[in-house]
């Protein structure tokens, strides 16, 4: 019978990156001739605060930074730590730097959570080398991290993982025999490991975790292995798997049922759908994308406002991800399915586009042709344009159709929403053009 391995420390401390070649994601600080990776290959560290949501590498980083440069590393949460605690600290650091030559890496976990005068504190340390500082924040340094300190210090903003950083740090998790999970002989299929990096909303921690318990909640087979399940990652997780394709059926089946349920004005089912879109994978911003498109198709300009809503919604859920980012996506589904509704330009841009593929490139009319040059005059461009702005209401009657297709309507408002006040301009207009106003 094979020894199971007994570990002391989670996975994701277990698996925390050695080195650069090992770290996966923030290819913006960290791939070559970037800032950090300049910083850690060539073994000058200086002091820096890492920005960024939980689990994206800031204490990962701050261990590199110590190792490639030789540096002692030091690391204090500021949610325990008090006065007393960095003064030994510091004077530890100072004692070695001068009796050894060797600097110390101080790694300061949540430092916003020090007050003005412990943050003051650093300040000496960091000008005359005693320490190299690295503060950690999730919260903007902008706010919460004093000035003098903010001038001395670098920022570096971390990104949240996406899904595919964290499923490469799964496998590699899964297969490393001796820091990670390897020595269970566990297998999981590609959709669990997408499932679990779905959830963690960026964080590697979180997901390493969640990986380590669900290889532990699945026994070995007869041959040893373990091969996890839905049923054990859910375990884990306390999160069920809903029933969800991204390239399949399922995924065309819900996006469809969220854009029926908008066009059908009912704010509880689409808020439904939209919920179940969210739950199972699927990526928001494709569903933002989906109601752009929507905004334009089925409400148009029976509420001009409804496709600036639906860029908003998009705009916010980039600025704040997940999990934040899903209410915004809520408020727009509720404003599209409860707008007044016309598909009005939908048709009319359908019928514009046959009419231009049946006739072909017809000839721009004279009268609103371009006349840059003498001889384009004297050929008649631009001969007997009226200049709109000249007439009464800023309508001329001149034809801006080919003669082909002179009588041709696209656009016929619905007289819904603002498309009512839109067709009795038009109606205006045409009145006016024949001068019956």
């Amino acid at each position: 019978m094979t020894k199971i391995p007994k570990f002391n420390v989670p996975l994701a401390d277990r698996m925390r990156p050695r080195s650069l070649s090992e770290f996966t994601g923030q290819e913006h600080l960290t791939a070559p001739g970037r800032l950090l990776h300049h910083m850690i290959v060539r073994a000058e560290p200086y002091s820096i605060i890492f920005w960024g949501p939980p689990g994206t590498g800031k204490t990962t980083l701050a261990h590199i930074i110590a190792a490639s440069s030789g540096y002692a590393f030091t690391a204090l949460s500021a949610v325990t730590a008090g006065v007393k605690d960095v003064r030994q600290v510091i004077a530890a650091a100072a004692e070695l730097r001068q009796h050894k030559g060797r600097g110390t890496v101080l790694f300061i976990d949540e430092i916003h959570r020090f007050n003005k005068a412990q943050q003051d504190a650093f300040l000496p340390h960091v000008e005359n080398g005693d320490i190299v500082l690295v503060g950690a924040t999730t919260e903007n340094p902008s706010f919460e991290v004093v000035s003098p300190l903010l001038s001395r210090t670098k920022v570096l903003v971390l990104k949240q993982l996406s899904e595919t950083d964290i499923t490469t740090i799964l496998e590699h998790a899964l297969a490393d025999p001796e820091r990670g999970m390897g020595a269970f002989h566990p297998e999981a299929a590609s959709e669990l490991l997408a499932f679990i990096a779905h959830y963690s909303q960026g964080d590697a921690r979180a997901a390493l975790n969640t990986l380590e318990l669900s290889v532990m909640l699945t026994g070995p087979n007869e041959a040893g292995v373990r091969c996890l399940s839905r049923a054990s990652v859910e375990n884990a997780m306390q999160q069920k798997m809903l029933r969800y394709d991204k390239t399949g059926e399922e995924h065309y089946n819900l996006i469809s049922a969220l854009h029926k349920s908008l066009r059908g004005s009912d704010a509880d089912a689409s808020l439904y759908w939209l919920a179940r879109m969210l739950a199972s994978g699927e990526d928001p911003l494709f569903i933002a994308r989906r109601m752009i498109r929507f905004a334009s198709e089925d409400i148009g300009n029976a509420d001009p406002r409804a496709l600036q809503i639906a860029l908003d919604a998009r705009d916010a859920f980039h600025c704040i991800g997940l999990p934040e980012g899903e209410l915004a996506l809520a408020q727009a589904a509720v404003y599209l399915a409860t707008a007044p509704k016309s598909n009005a330009l939908y048709v009319a841009w359908q019928k514009a586009m046959r009419c231009v593929h049946k006739t072909g490139t017809l000839p721009v009319p004279l009268n609103i042709r371009n006349a840059p040059t003498g001889l384009m005059r004297d050929l008649g461009y631009g001969s007997g344009y009226k200049y709109d702005h000249n007439f009464n209401d800023a309508v001329a009657d001149q034809q801006l159709l080919p003669d082909e297709i002179a009588t041709e309507c696209f656009y016929q408002p619905s007289g819904r929403g603002y498309e009512k006040i839109i067709a009795e301009r038009l109606e205006y207009i045409a009145a006016k053009k024949k001068g019956r106003t």
